[in-house]
């Protein structure tokens, strides 16, 4: 009895499996017919419920995955993919993940980890040509990133060197510029300087002029008139000295004529 009982339960546990089974095909297969007709975020959540009746259904979560990277949405992709890659031990599985992986990586211009994604891949499923082909195409993508790098680092380093250049030019012009104004402001105060100095000899001119006139216009005495007043002058000295001789003679008599009347 114990025996027929425990087949019944059997038959009915693998009985309900097979119905959670068929729900999870069921929502996998809408899943699959969606993401063929472009319906990727439809297709999503036709996946999502497959995990719901069986969480740990492989072909569930990878379409997922393949879902969400079709929408765009690189690192919920990359997240799902690499769940699935932790507890995978099939190789050709594991080849799938990381090929999508790098896939992932590399929409997300992550092309370093794209390239290791891609020899992971390779080191589970060397024979993919799918695999070896996006990794020349990644490989050949940092090539050009570093190209375009050093590009950029000669453009900055030129444009750093006509900078450099400009700003001595610039500084030789404003140092031609402040030279010339110091010429020309030598040149003014030069030019006022010497208009000053002519200005004084001007005017020195003009004062040795007009005493020169004043000089011509001072009246001038003629041989003659000289001769004349120099004459005069002597005679004049005579008069005054003739005076003072009769004076002087007065002055005697006088004292003697004094002198007698006393004895």
């Amino acid at each position: 009895m114990k025996k027929v009982l425990l087949i019944f339960i059997s038959l009915i546990c693998l009985l309900s499996m097979e119905a959670v089974a068929q729900k999870e095909r069921k929502f996998i297969r809408s899943g699959n017919e969606l993401f063929e007709g472009e319906k990727f975020e439809n297709s999503e959540v036709e996946y999502r419920k497959a995990l719901d009746k069986k969480i740990n259904s492989y072909e569930a979560g990878f379409n997922l995955g393949d879902a969400l990277y079709k929408q765009k949405k690189y690192e919920e992709a990359l997240k799902q993919f690499q769940t699935l890659a932790v507890n995978e031990k099939n190789p050709e599985k594991l080849g799938h993940l990381f090929h999508n992986m790098g896939n992932t990586l590399l929409e997300n211009k992550k092309i370093d980890e794209s390239i290791e994604a891609y020899k992971q891949s390779l080191r589970y499923n060397p024979n993919s040509p799918e695999t070896k082909y996006n990794l020349e195409y990644a490989r050949q993508m940092k090539k050009k990133q570093e190209e375009q790098q050093k590009k950029q680092d000669q453009n900055k380093d030129q444009n750093k060197d006509q900078k450099d250049q400009d700003k001595k030019d610039q500084d030789k012009k404003d140092q031609d510029k402040k030279d010339q104004d110091k010429k020309d402001q030598d040149k003014k105060d030069q030019d006022k300087k010497d208009q000053n100095k002519n200005k004084d000899q001007q005017d020195k001119g003009d004062k040795d002029k007009d005493k020169e006139k004043q000089q011509q216009q001072q009246p001038k005495i003629s041989k003659d008139d000289a001769k004349r007043l120099l004459e005069a002058l002597e005679n004049d000295e005579k008069k005054v000295q003739e005076k003072v001789q009769k004076a002087k003679a007065q002055a005697m008599k006088v004292k003697k004529t004094k002198i007698k009347k006393d004895w």
